[in-house]
């Protein structure tokens, strides 16, 4: 097999398990209190540039089914591909504690993007279309915490464990 397809093989994988745990576990996949499983995987990136298409097509896929809708497809889906970016950008640096600061990018970005997201009102008219979009300010901390505690817990006790064991892995490492 070429190279390239291996490539896009492995990132339409990662896509794959990505979007089946986020809708695996989807009463606690979304919403101001969450523990999306599938963001351990954002920290796949930490090996490979083209992990960070296969968790972004992946949380691409599951914001179809978000109860936010098109803002969580756009905004959520963007909060995954920056921290995914920067988590590579964080394993081909030569810090010397790059691996405790990897999943910070995906608590980091995710508390303030998704924090902002659940806060936002969209405002309808009479016709049903929306009107404006308001942003619910008493809340926004207290969600932005919320959010990050569960990327932290999720990122820390399943997504670094994860980055160890592959690294004792040699041949799954092949392929990332």
């Amino acid at each position: 097999m070429n190279n390239k397809l291996r490539k896009i093989l492995i990132s339409a994988t990662i896509a794959g398990i990505y979007a089946a745990l986020t809708l695996a576990f989807m009463p606690i996949s979304f919403g101001p209190v969450n523990f999306r499983i599938s963001e351990a995987l954002t920290l796949l990136p930490f090996f490979s540039p083209y992990a960070v298409a296969g968790v972004t097509v992946g949380c691409l896929i599951s914001n179809l089914l978000s109860p936010y809708g098109i803002l969580d497809m756009i905004f959520g889906t963007l909060a995954t591909f920056i921290a995914a970016a920067l988590t590579y950008y964080i394993g081909k640096s030569n810090l010397k504690f790059k691996r405790l600061l990897a999943p910070l990018p995906p608590v980091i970005v995710n508390a303030v993007v998704v924090g902002i997201l659940i806060n936002l009102t969209l405002l309808k008219g009479p016709s049903g279309g929306v009107t404006s979009i308001s942003l619910n300010k008493e809340a926004l901390l207290s969600t932005m915490f919320m959010v990050g505690l569960g990327e932290f817990i999720v990122c820390y006790f399943v997504g670094l464990p994860l980055i160890w064991g592959l690294e004792k892995n040699k041949r799954i490492r092949e392929y990332l």
